[in-house]
């Protein structure tokens, strides 16, 4: 089978490369590739190798939504027509066989998966747009980190972070009836947090977080999530909790060691969790059916919908870093 894949080599260069899938087995789909979801985290931590699932070159994406258009003898809960949002792609080589690794290989015209696992495809809920629901990922790991934290109606949460993920944690804290504070040093960001329902928004480039956290919350925040996946920032971030609070590691750190002041959380008699993942399929489903029923307005944080054509520039401009207004991206690969 004949696809398209969105290829980065070695030296961070990116184009787009034929490629060559294998016709689905018994237990496989195929699926012709609506939109992917850019996951600039993960995705660009594979990228810059800060984490690594395989050697180069990569084609990266975990988030996608198509249309089945071949089903193994084994799948009966699939049909060709089914619309579906996916997490990767199998395995794909060069038309010269050469391999690539696919971290996970949603950055592709055509997906052959095994549907039926973690990490498999899923039914779009009716009523869920394709290009949203190609995001669902991020919005599903924050609701797996509320879920694991439980925070209570009316307890204060503080989201350290207000990327994608920390988007989706200020929206399920919003949706549970927290007070949500969102820190980020992106005024960007924040409108989003503010436009997701965060109740105080704190710029942490220009004002004191925990002098302003204090104020909200005298004494810290029952919650904090760290959601920027960045070290230097555990250590603050834990310093927003209140006594016998609890402290999420809501981002990812990568391979390396990290270390944090031992003192601060042992003091307080923190709680923490370490949520991995994005919950699985109860939570893909809990946000693709929020954003059917208007609940997760998912689109407030897209600011780039793309053609795959133009999907090479676009990861050159987020790998240089220089770009602050790039939050969500979606590429569309066909109708």
């Amino acid at each position: 089978m004949n696809a398209t894949a969105l290829i980065c080599d070695e030296k961070q260069r990116f184009s787009l490369e034929p490629v060559v899938l294998k016709d689905p087995a018994p237990d496989q789909i195929a699926i012709k590739t609506h939109y992917t979801g850019v996951s600039i985290g993960t995705e660009f931590a594979l990228i810059r190798n800060k984490i690594s699932w395989g050697p180069y070159p990569l084609c990266t994406g975990y988030m996608g939504t198509g249309i089945v258009e071949a089903a193994g003898a084994d799948i009966t809960n699939f049909k060709v027509g089914d619309a579906v949002y996916f997490r990767g792609n199998d395995a794909m080589e060069f038309p010269d066989g050469r391999k690539v690794s696919c971290v996970s290989g949603a950055h592709c015209s055509r997906v052959v998966i095994r549907p039926n696992t973690t990490h498999g495809a899923d039914h779009v809920i009716p009523g869920a747009s394709m290009d949203l629901a190609a995001m669902f990922v991020m919005p599903a790991v924050g609701l797996y980190g509320v879920d694991m934290a439980n925070p209570r109606m009316g307890q204060v949460v503080v989201v350290y972070g207000a990327g994608l993920i920390g988007l989706g944690v200020v929206a399920a804290c919003v949706h549970r009836g927290c007070v949500v504070v969102a820190v980020d040093i992106n005024a960007g960001q924040l409108e989003m947090a503010r436009q997701m329902g965060a109740d105080y928004l704190i710029n942490g480039a220009t004002q004191d977080v925990r002098g302003e956290v204090e104020k909200i919350s005298p004494g810290g925040a029952d919650v904090v999530f760290e959601a920027t996946g960045i070290p230097a920032c555990i250590d603050p971030a834990i310093e927003l909790c209140r006594m016998h609070g609890s402290f999420v590691w809501q981002g990812n750190y990568g391979a390396a060691p990290v270390s944090l002041h031992f003192l601060p959380p042992h003091g307080k008699r923190l709680r923490m969790f370490f949520p991995c993942d994005d919950g699985w399929q109860m939570c893909r489903r809990a946000v693709v059916k929020n954003m059917a029923m208007g609940a997760l307005k998912w689109d407030k944080v897209i600011t780039h919908r793309i053609e795959y054509s133009q999907a090479p520039e676009m990861f050159a401009r987020i790998n240089a870093g220089t770009d602050k207004d790039i939050a969500g991206v979606v590429i569309h690969w066909a109708d």
